[in-house]
């Protein structure tokens, strides 16, 4: 495959341009970003990029579960296009970062070939995968699991939110449910840029991470049903506590996670206490249950011993109990070519690199199952993520897409 020379760079000013101004759109109240999936911020956003990518000269696709799909043709039209990509969505505080430079980097390439007259043998096709995030609508990552058949797409459409409302309905609404069926395309590679969430990479004072394998996770909801009372009159033997069932779960969780070091990870995220009165005893308690490991046999064990300890906890306290699966994928291992191709593009551009595991779920861990795919991570300040506070630097930025650039182009083959 012919590789592009060291000289061909990305422009940092507009890509950090450009991710200043999506940022503006879904601001959140913290300097960040609330652009969570099919809301009407979603759809603002969606129509910038795509009149940026039109006027990149690129035609735009979409299908039933509103990915975006924007394709600059190669100059053989029987080759397999090479994708790049991630999402625009964001968590309710979430950055100005998250998922949001894998996309725009990717459609910096597109202007930075045409700046240069390049043209490749294979097509190249940035993606907005949709509902990345999860946040609203569970499970994350939720248009590329439909898109290898993990899930279907009836089901997607019937995930609800917080409200009662459902994914297909809200899609449709915003004008963002496309025609073309799910999965029906074919790829050549998918390679996909996103910062690290993670402090390691600024901590070692390396440019890029090469991103080889990623983690596996459980997400398990917890619903423990105990009795209401009231917090000054009840004994406390006679007390059915779920938050105190739950206080102990969080213990449990993390006391396990310690137990598979050094890289398993695992925390209670989302809560919710009912009748959640300061004077009254909780009832009910529905939380969220979050381990990781990039081994699959601990991260089984991992969750055979918390759903055994909540049973335990449970039976003690005299409190019903119920686990419920709500998100899962295997620990993944990225395809040592594409792994190869960003390796060999950080050293030809003279960036220090290092080999990382994702810790994070990502879109390129279920397109993994369907094409040739491979992840590059640049750092973030203090591996803040998911958070308002989330930043990089433009430096950052620019190592990271100029290794996306190198590994995409080699990939779609130069033309000369």
């Amino acid at each position: 495959m012919a590789a592009p020379g060291e000289n061909l760079r990305i422009d940092p000013d507009r890509l950090w341009d450009s991710l200043m101004e999506m940022a503006k759109i879904g601001p959140g109240v913290a300097g960040g970003n609330n652009r969570q999936t099919v809301t009407d911020e979603d759809s603002e956003g969606r129509h910038l990029f795509k009149r940026w990518c039109e006027e990149a000269g690129m035609t735009m696709g979409l299908d039933q579960m509103g990915t975006m799909f924007a394709r600059r043709e190669g100059t053989d039209p029987d080759a397999l296009p090479v994708y790049v990509g991630s999402h625009l969505d964001t968590q309710p505080t979430g950055g100005k970062y998250d998922g949001v430079l894998g996309v725009l980097s990717g459609l910096e390439i597109i202007r930075t070939l045409n700046d240069l007259g390049i043209k490749t043998k294979h097509p190249i096709v940035v993606a907005n995968w949709t509902n990345e995030e999860g946040t609203r609508f569970a499970p994350a990552m939720l248009a590329s699991g439909v898109f290898i058949g993990m899930h279907d797409l009836d089901w997607a459409y019937e995930r609800t939110d917080a409200k009662g409302k459902k994914f297909g309905d809200e899609l449709e609404r915003i004008g963002w449910k496309g025609d073309e069926e799910v999965g029906a395309r074919k790829m050549k590679a998918f390679f996909e840029l996103h910062i690290e969430q993670g402090p390691i990479l600024e901590d070692e004072g390396v440019d890029i991470g090469v991103v080889t394998h990623g983690q596996g996770l459980w997400w398990l909801q917890v619903t423990l049903t105990g009795k209401e009372a009231h917090t000054g009159s009840t004994p406390m033997p006679k007390r059915r506590n779920a938050g105190l069932g739950m206080a102990r779960i969080t213990e449990l969780v993390h006391e396990v996670a310690m137990d598979y070091q050094p890289e398993a990870v695992g925390a209670v995220g989302h809560v919710d206490v009912h009748p959640n009165s300061r004077n009254t005893i909780p009832g009910k308690v529905v939380f969220t249950i979050d381990i990781r490991s990039p081994d699959e046999e601990v991260l089984d064990t991992m969750r055979a011993r918390i759903e055994q300890g909540i049973a335990t906890i449970a039976e003690a306290l005299d409190i019903g109990y119920e686990v419920e699966e709500v998100g899962h994928f295997a620990p993944v291992t990225f395809d040592e070519g594409c792994v190869e191709a960003v390796r060999n593009a950080a050293e030809r551009l003279g960036y220090s690199h290092m080999n990382v595991v994702s810790g994070a779920g990502h879109d390129a861990c279920w397109i993994n199952r369907v094409a040739p795919t491979a992840m590059i991570m640049c750092p973030c300040v203090d591996g803040l993520s998911h958070n308002e506070a989330e930043e990089i630097t433009k430096d950052w930025a620019r190592a990271g897409a100029d290794v996306l650039f190198h590994a995409v182009v080699e990939t779609a083959e130069i033309v000369k």
